[in-house]
């Protein structure tokens, strides 16, 4: 039990780490477990369009994918082009006490290769996430997302992961509040 608290505190530090790559922007901002939440949320709306998909696996995946960063810290692009991550290391320490680490390090192994249909769809879910974000600051009047977003969209790996990223970029992010609100 001791190993599942720390783990559950080394979790519970994904909220006081921002994700760095907002600060190019100019605006907006989440922590790690912000944009861990939004992307197991959207791995669940995947996981209803692809009934083929294991949804527990796929889950999990969107889940654990970033877990890490509370030993590394979230790295934008640029500190990525001088600092390299021993992410291996992290894994290791990270399950090293747990009984089921082995799964866990096997999930973010399997997220990290992209190999399956799970994996691929969580990786989607982790792009549509960023997509879903920049959409938002860009509908509140924030250049910056322009020059991200075919970016992020070239990085998609699914059809239907591709097709959900053009329906966001096609709707109003106070559209599903807005258009009842004159009737």
């Amino acid at each position: 039990m001791k190993a599942m608290a720390n783990l559950l505190f080394e979790a519970r530090m994904l909220k006081d780490i921002p994700r760095s790559g907002f600060h190019f922007l100019g605006s907006g901002g989440e922590s790690v477990a912000e944009h861990s939440f939004i992307a197991t949320f959207i791995g669940y709306v995947l996981s209803q369009i692809v009934p083929e998909a294991d949804a527990l696996k796929l889950l999990n995946m969107c889940l654990v994918h970033d877990l890490t960063e509370a030993r590394t810290g979230d790295l934008n692009y640029v500190q990525k082009k001088y600092i390299s991550i021993d992410e291996s290391r992290a894994v290791a320490d990270l399950i090293k006490e747990l009984p089921f680490g082995k799964a866990m390090a096997g999930l973010i192994e399997e997220f990290n290769s992209a190999e399956t249909l799970e994996a691929q769809l969580a990786h989607d879910a982790d792009q549509l996430a960023l997509i879903l974000e920049l959409k938002f600051l860009r509908d509140a009047g924030n250049n910056g997302p322009e020059a991200w977003l075919p970016h992020v969209v070239d990085r998609l790996r699914t059809s239907v992961g591709q097709s959900l990223a053009k329906q966001i970029l096609n709707t109003g992010s106070d559209e599903w509040w807005f258009e009842d609100k004159f009737r």
